[in-house]
């Protein structure tokens, strides 16, 4: 047995809760599960496709319709320098305000919160396609980080009202994984609006913000009437049902009825300090992804691809990297061993950028391969990760602001990765960014392998002595790797 399958036998018995089903209750537990992912998964991996579309979009304006100096940078009059700039004040905003939106999901709820948020990103968004100055763009970027900055931690947190530990991170995975999808679409979609050039006045780029916001405004209906909030009040579940949901979260999620933040809760979870050591991981793995994010059009064209081309070879890393990502957050979630997953695929991520920057600039062909592995390698090991963080969270409370601290703790990485491709070094193949991120992913390898070290000198201490002390508290449960 597994330290962490018998972590899951000897918290029932540590706690003194007796949460074991029959075997007609696990029939019974596949199928609530399965109706649960019906309502669940779909709709939150598409909430989260077209609000990465509506943020990532600005790298394929910037390089859309270049050559006929139709692009976002030439018509807005910005300098590399100024795009930069418009690119880091998103994440700034970003990070400010992740941990009160997350307060809201839960005062409001997820339904209202998440709608309000899809509709207002989706109408700035709209209003980027009219900016024409440094200025106008680098507000409404703000703005747009603003709104956007709630969803992904909020959706990590929701999914915590729904399923269980070993159940989350290929849920996660689903989620995140439209990211990529988001970034295949992205670049066929500006392949397409590429072509409406100059169409009733307007330059591409601004067909791209004005196209790609509309969804997001009118799914925003559909969010606020279908995304169920809480096993505990949605109709579509019997009696039986809600009891069941109820008894299978008793230990392992958040609850929809849980008390709202209080401060003793906000500063015991402030100072677990075992915490700070999954924000340092995610820090590691927030500059690829946000550099990938931005700037894989940039990188395409780099790598002998011009104008719409370049967008279009966008698609195959990140269709690669969303097979990839699905595949190993379930082999995390199947064997119960996310750190170890995380630290792999962040390991073959790391080779991809290395070998990358290594090669010679003109070896096109090479490199592109080691974009694919690269994204993969990045994108995959993030859903493992969340599930990590989230399944050692033990109230409802404390996976609200934990998750929100851990997603807001990546936003300087986000903001260096905007920094690390550096426009000059387009025909040497960008080598200050490839290495970074090289070198932070085999941080987060290392930091994953020794975080998986000390939960198992933890888990031992507590079968050993009956307890050991987490945020000054004396804590019995085992931890999850």
């Amino acid at each position: 047995m597994s330290g962490a399958e018998e972590g899951k036998g000897q918290e029932t018995s540590l706690h003194g809760i007796d949460c074991a089903m029959t075997a007609e209750e696990e029939v019974k537990n596949k199928a609530l599960v399965w109706r649960q992912d019906l309502r669940i998964i779909p709709l939150s991996a598409g909430i989260y496709l077209l609000c990465y579309l509506d943020r990532s979009n600005i790298g394929n304006a910037k390089t859309l319709n270049s050559s006929t100096k139709n692009d976002l940078l030439t018509e807005t009059h910005m300098t590399n320098f100024q795009y930069i700039i418009a690119l880091m004040v998103f994440l700034i905003a970003y990070a400010i305000f992740e941990v009160p939106s997350n307060y809201f999901l839960k005062k409001l709820s997820p339904s209202k919160w998440i709608a309000f948020l899809m509709f207002s990103w989706g109408a700035v968004t709209i209003g980027l396609g009219g900016t024409k100055s440094f200025a106008g763009v680098t507000a409404v970027r703000f703005i747009l980080g603003l709104f956007e900055a709630g969803l992904f931690p909020g959706l990590v947190y929701y999914l915590t009202f729904w399923y269980r530990t070993e159940e989350r991170s290929i849920r996660v995975a689903f989620i995140l994984a439209s990211a990529t999808l988001a970034g295949a679409f992205g670049g066929a979609i500006a392949f397409g609006v590429g072509h409406m050039n100059r169409v009733h006045g307007l330059s591409a780029w601004r067909w791209l913000f004005i196209l790609e916001g509309i969804p997001s405004c009118i799914s925003s209906v559909f969010v606020f009437c279908y995304l169920p909030d809480y096993p505990e009040t949605v109709k579509w579940l019997s009696d039986d049902e809600k009891a069941l949901a109820k008894k299978r979260l008793l230990t392992e999620g958040s609850h929809g009825t849980g008390q709202n933040l209080t401060w003793p809760q906000a500063k015991e979870t402030l100072t677990d300090w075992r915490l700070y050591a999954h924000y340092a991981i995610y820090f590691g793995i927030s500059t690829p992804f946000s550099s990938l994010s931005l700037f894989t059009p940039s990188i395409t064209a780099g790598l002998g691809y011009h104008d719409l081309t370049a967008q279009l070879m966008t698609v195959p890393p990140y269709a690669v990297a969303y097979v990839v990502t699905i595949l190993v957050s379930y082999s995390a979630d199947h064997f119960n061993a996310r750190a170890l997953h995380s630290a792999m695929f962040a390991t073959i991520g790391a080779a991809g950028f290395m070998a990358s920057a290594i090669l010679p600039a003109h070896s096109y062909t090479s490199r592109y391969g080691c974009l694919i592995v690269a994204a993969s390698g990045a994108f995959s090991c993030i859903p493992p990760l969340l599930g990590f963080l989230s399944s050692n969270l033990f109230s409802t409370a404390a996976a609200g602001l934990a998750i929100a601290l851990n997603i807001s703790f990546g936003a300087p990485g986000q903001i260096a990765g905007v920094w690390i491709y550096k426009a000059d070094e387009a025909k040497r193949g960008y080598p200050t960014g490839h290495w970074t991120n090289a070198a932070l992913l085999f941080f987060v390898a290392a930091g994953c392998v020794c975080l998986r070290l000390y939960y198992g000198m933890l888990n031992r201490a507590v079968l050993k002595n009956g307890g050991v002390k987490v945020a000054g508290q004396e804590e019995r449960r085992l931890f999850k790797y």
